[in-house]
């Protein structure tokens, strides 16, 4: 079982912004990083090393995994228009 973390106020924020309708389907995405990290459908980014990407309808979330510590740190949550900029 992995941890699901928040990697600052500022995810927290973006969380917290989201429209209700897309925070349900988005929250249901986190925590089911809790049992499987590395779900059907995810990417690993080619731009960056270690962070992967879960498509939610139009929103992208993006994270990063500790093996070792088996923690899940959320970094990004954005419209699939901004969160690549």
């Amino acid at each position: 079982m992995y941890q699901v973390r928040l990697a600052d106020k500022k995810v927290e924020k973006q969380l917290n912004d989201l429209p209700s309708t897309v925070f349900d389907r988005i929250d249901k995405s986190i925590l089911s990083l809790k049992t499987d990290p590395r779900p059907p459908g995810v990417r690993k980014l080619k731009s960056q090393t270690a962070v992967w990407r879960i498509r939610v309808g139009d929103y992208r979330i993006l994270y990063d995994i500790d093996d070792k510590k088996k923690i899940a740190i959320i970094i990004e949550i954005k419209h699939r228009r901004k969160v690549y900029i």
